[in-house]
């Protein structure tokens, strides 16, 4: 078989994966922060379940990363999915027992699923040539919208399977989840053979040797030695966590104008699509024209988004709607030119170490966002959260000008 047939067999199965595993991880979107603050009785409290999974999405993918370097992408695509499957079995359990502790734990562990996913679209790369990486990690990423936009949608669908399992109707979501993760390893442990990135090494001639240092050291050394790598890390971090504080408080806001929760679901569906539906346009704009101008072109969207958010009343409105589907929108754009920029300049040899460490910051940032957001709306609103954001929004135009002067002195 030819790398070039392997490649597009490798694409195939993260598309299957990617789109059984997404059910899973966004299915409790619409419901973790309500879960939270149920068990918690705080609503100050109620993002830190979406904080923690964030948060255990950053350890996860520097771990798995480690993973990976070792044992190549399909060890560590399966072992993310598995440990999800077990963080949702445990926030079931959570309310339950109402149990915010278990609960966080629970979501720590889901964050791992969230890491597999976002290494998917790096795997997707392994063994594509330069100029079509961009289409090659946006069509996985685009494999994402099946199961995202089915899976918040499902919410209705999930409280009648909690009321037939016995357990609270905010956990359901939670117990269908766990199926879509576990499907999704057998569909990584059967056919993602053979590894790409362990072939990759094999058609490059690179012999693994014992690394030398710290993965961390290792991703800080190739970023100083291709400066393009920093800025591209700092415009994916700084989307995801203007994305995450917005998105985690937006169920809230939305309840507190008394809309309902398929309403909710609804929304956050739309912004979901955002998020995953045009990536392989955005992945082919990649490609053919700069990476670093859709990175900027992502941070204005990012901008129309903030101020709809910010203008957005309770409950239900066309400015929430608007506001969240170009927050995923603008997102999309950010993450795709900043992976792709990550995953072309990346060196061979400290391909996951890079890619880990770059997740770990992203997954870092946005944990902070996703804490900090909370915060704000409880002592000034979710207008004011939309208008903190703008900071971060500032600073994914900044990498992009910053990414594309870099690449422009390199070459």
């Amino acid at each position: 078989m030819s790398l070039a047939e392997v490649q597009r067999r490798t694409v195939r199965t993260l598309v299957v994966a990617q789109a059984v595993g997404a059910v899973g991880i966004t299915i409790g979107i619409a419901t973790a922060s309500l879960l939270a603050r149920d068990i918690s009785g705080s609503e100050s409290l109620a993002g830190l379940a979406q904080t923690f999974q964030v948060l255990g999405a950053a350890v996860a993918a520097y771990l798995l990363a480690r993973v990976m370097n070792a044992r190549g992408r399909r060890i560590g695509l399966m072992a993310g999915y598995l440990l999800g499957a077990s963080g949702s079995v445990l926030a079931v359990l959570a309310g339950v027992w109402e149990s915010m502790a278990l609960l966080l734990l629970g979501a720590v562990l889901l964050g791992a699923t969230t890491a597999a996913n976002s290494s998917a679209r790096y795997a997707a790369t392994d063994l594509a040539e330069d100029e079509h990486k961009g289409r090659a990690l946006s069509t996985v990423v685009w494999a994402t919208t099946i199961g995202a936009v089915l899976g918040p949608n499902l919410t209705g669908p999930a409280g009648a399977f909690a009321d037939a399992l016995g357990i609270p109707e905010l956990t359901g979501p939670f117990a269908l989840g766990s199926i879509g993760m576990v499907a999704a390893a057998v569909v990584i442990g059967v056919l993602l053979r053979p590894d790409p990135l362990l072939l990759a090494r094999e058609a490059a001639g690179v012999v693994p040797e014992p690394p030398h240092g710290t993965a961390w050291a290792r991703a800080v050394a190739a970023a100083r030695e291709r400066p393009v790598i920093a800025f591209a890390v700092l415009g994916m971090a700084c989307a995801h966590a203007a994305m995450v504080g917005i998105m985690v408080m937006t169920p809230l806001h939305m309840e507190h104008g008394h809309a309902e929760l398929r309403v909710i679901g609804f929304v956050i569906s739309l912004h979901v699509l955002g998020m995953f539906a045009f990536s392989p346009l955005v992945g082919i704009l990649a490609d053919r024209t700069s990476r670093a101008a859709v990175l900027v072109e992502g941070a204005l969207i990012l901008l129309a988004a903030m101020v709809l958010c910010a203008l957005a009343p309770e409950g239900s409105s066309w400015e929430i709607f608007a506001g969240l589907f170009l927050l995923g929108v603008g997102w999309s754009f950010a993450t795709v030119a900043a992976s792709t920029l990550i995953a072309q300049h990346a060196p061979l040899e400290s391909r996951t170490d890079v890619q880990g460490a770059a997740d770990l910051v992203m997954g870092l940032t946005a944990a902070g966002a996703g804490g900090l957001a909370g915060v704000v709306v409880g002592v000034w609103g979710y207008p004011e959260l939309a208008v903190c954001a703008t900071g971060l929004v500032a600073l994914v135009a900044i990498a992009g000008f910053g990414a594309r002067a870099t690449t422009r002195a390199a070459g």
